[in-house]
């Protein structure tokens, strides 16, 4: 897949928490028993393991500038994101599953509230339209690969206990390609 045809050139575009590097380590290491027994899984790239804030979509390339300087902003006000801890192992979604992925405990609930900030501005500034679903703060670490199933009833082993807080805000470019897509940060903004 790529971009949809038509002008102007357009990118897809989200915005994630940057994970620490010891966490998207600790991730890869708890991941690679699961990927030899269940061939089923792709596993997405170290660099790759984020925690969505927005998924924004489609936009024109000349909205990145101003997508970016918003989310910027958001970054900037929100200060820091403390408190975070690996959660327990999820199938996404429930029925068909498509995604591994670790729930995200927010003790503190600045992770909620950065996410609400950077989904309230881009909303306001006509770049986002809001989901109905409640946001799920999550980790994605496999994806299953296309024409694949999981066993049902896939025991998974309890994640590795850490805490950790978020680094940076990130802008995200996803180009789709026939192996995963790869991710092309746009802008990094830290966090206080």
């Amino acid at each position: 897949m790529s971009e949809p045809a038509g002008s102007p050139p357009k990118a897809r575009l989200f915005v994630a928490l940057e994970l620490p590097e010891p966490v998207a380590a600790a991730l890869v290491a708890w991941r690679a028993p699961l990927l030899r027994e269940l061939p089923a899984l792709r596993a997405l790239a170290p660099e790759a393991l984020h925690v969505t804030l927005c998924f924004i979509g489609w936009r024109a390339q000349e909205a990145i500038g101003p997508i970016a300087g918003l989310v910027e902003q958001r970054a900037r006000a929100s200060g820091s994101v403390t408190g975070l801890a690996l959660g327990a192992p999820l199938w996404l979604p429930r029925r068909a599953p498509r995604v591994l992925g670790l729930a995200l405990e927010d003790r503190h609930g600045q992770l909620a509230a950065l996410q609400a900030q950077v989904v309230g501005a881009l909303t306001d500034g006509g770049w986002h339209e809001p989901e109905a679903r409640a946001y799920l703060p999550h980790v994605t670490v496999a994806r299953v690969r296309r024409g694949e199933t999981v066993p049902r009833g896939t025991e998974l082993p309890p994640p590795p206990a850490l805490a950790f807080g978020g680094a940076a805000v990130v802008l995200y470019r996803s180009h789709l390609r026939r192996g995963g897509s790869q991710y092309e940060p746009l802008s990094v903004s830290s966090l206080a």
